[in-house]
């Protein structure tokens, strides 16, 4: 990306909530455990004949297992459930909800919006609007800058923002293929970031700051627009197709433009914590090394959750918070494919 497509941080890349704040947020893991050695088992005669070593997704991205929903369960009801348990955490009445945002991928289905099965389970009043938000990993980050505007608008009092991803039929329809008599070297490797992936849900009830001074407030943010290499990542409901190394290397450009312009503002790189957007072990390095960021300030959950698409960055930081503490700054940043990325900052 050049200077002239960079756009300033005062522009509307910038964003700064005036009233917004983070309740809760709360995770739920899949309960069915899939360490990375089940894909070399279930696919070694592939493997063998293309002369590709088992270990490739622990020794590569650093992914030791992942998680998968039990059979017949439905990733909504996931959602919903912990939904439902973030507004217990936040002691907010689910009639006093105006709006739950779906920031899910992996929907089973174009029509309707997944966060009409989510209102339901979650016996939401008719008052509380309801939408999906899709934009790759990215979505939840987007959701947050969405709830926090339509709080400060007077539109909605309570927002929850949350979502639930199931990728164990892409993982099924990855191993269908990747057995195939004749994929290739390149088509093996294209679908490898298939198997990174993970299940789980997660979602966060933000609310009105002036109301709950014990809340967390959102203070701002910034993002970047890189979709000159929308095509780096594809994928549909069964399957996706990755170029892993350009999708690294331009997409830290993203991150790096987005970081940069928040620090110059508001000097984040001498925050408390660093929530990103969970990929690998290969990504989160070169995200700390590029940025200079304490490694120590970085949570991991990419060994034992995989990627769990926009819901890592809300599962991190819920596995996270017990940590922090009052004043702690936290950059939850985003990135998704695109490319696009997104990043707030939360006083907790």
């Amino acid at each position: 990306m050049n200077d002239t497509t960079r756009q300033d941080a005062a522009g509307n890349s910038t964003f700064r909530p005036a009233n917004a704040a983070l309740l809760s947020v709360t995770h739920l893991e899949a309960p069915v455990v899939v360490p990375s050695s089940y894909f070399d088992e279930v696919l070694a005669p592939t493997m063998e004949r293309l002369k590709l070593r088992p270990g490739l997704l622990e020794k590569v991205a650093g992914v030791r297992e992942r998680r998968w929903w039990s059979d017949g369960a439905q990733a909504s009801d996931a959602a919903a459930e912990c939904g439902l348990k973030a507004l217990s955490e936040a002691g907010v009445d689910a009639k006093d909800v105006g709006v739950v945002i779906s920031t899910t991928v992996t929907r089973p289905f174009l029509e309707p919006a997944v966060a009409t099965s989510i209102h339901h389970a979650m016996d939401l009043p008719t008052s509380a609007l309801n939408f999906d938000l899709a934009n790759a990993c990215l979505a939840w980050v987007n959701g947050v800058q969405v709830a926090s505007a339509m709080i400060d608008a007077g539109a909605v009092r309570y927002a929850v923002v949350l979502g639930a991803e199931d990728v164990r039929p892409m993982h099924e329809g990855t191993i269908e293929r990747l057995l195939r008599p004749d994929v290739t070297r390149r088509d093996f490797l294209d679908q490898f970031a298939t198997m990174t992936l993970g299940c789980g849900a997660a979602a966060a009830v933000l609310g009105r700051a002036d109301e709950h001074p014990e809340a967390h407030r959102i203070l701002g943010g910034t993002g970047r627009a890189g979709t000159a290499h929308h095509e780096l990542c594809i994928g549909d409901m069964t399957h996706m197709r990755t170029d892993a190394k350009l999708l690294l290397t331009e997409g830290i450009e993203i991150v790096a433009d987005a970081f940069n312009g928040g620090d110059a503002l508001w000097g984040w790189r001498d925050a408390d914590r660093f929530v990103i957007h969970q990929i690998s072990r290969v990504h989160t390095q070169t995200v700390v090394e590029r940025l200079g960021l304490d490694p120590e300030k970085v949570p991991r959950t990419f060994p034992h959750w995989g990627n769990v698409g926009p819901i890592s960055l809300p599962m991190t930081l819920a596995q996270t918070a017990p940590e922090l503490t009052r004043g702690d700054r936290v950059i939850a940043m985003g990135v998704g494919s695109g490319l696009n990325s997104a990043m707030v900052e939360i006083a907790w």
